[in-house]
């Protein structure tokens, strides 16, 4: 079922999600200060791109310098990233067989606010 959902994923909001992480990271390259929130944006891409069958957790590691991370990241790139994943959940709400995508997209949102900090892992369930 993971699968199907993602290639339905990927047709209908995937790929648009995914050119917007891999824009955001490509201009995140260009002054070298901002390298590493490009990582964080390119790790993204991916989860994006084929999100169902996988989780975000907090890693455990993570401190104040995730935290003033995130902060210029929502400045830099975040806000963009959560509007655009705002407008595909509310656009795939409007079919019922979208409705999971939809969610999806909207679970989406807090981790395009604050990636640092977080790490992507196989469902376990």
């Amino acid at each position: 079922m993971r699968t199907i959902l993602n290639i339905i994923w990927v047709i209908f909001a995937g790929w648009s999600m995914f050119l917007g992480y891999v824009l955001a990271g490509i201009l995140l390259c260009i002054p070298i200060i901002t390298i590493p929130w490009a990582f964080a944006s390119f790790r993204l891409a991916n989860y994006a791109f084929w999100p169902f069958g996988r989780d975000v957790v907090d890693r455990s590691t993570s401190g104040v310098g995730s935290l003033l991370g995130n902060i210029i990241w929502v400045v830099l790139a975040g806000w963009w990233l959560a509007i655009g994943h705002i407008v595909t959940g509310v656009a795939m709400c409007l079919t019922i067989i979208g409705i999971p995508m939809g969610i999806a997209a909207f679970k989406m949102v807090p981790i395009s606010l604050m990636p640092l900090g977080k790490e992507i892992v196989r469902a376990t369930r």
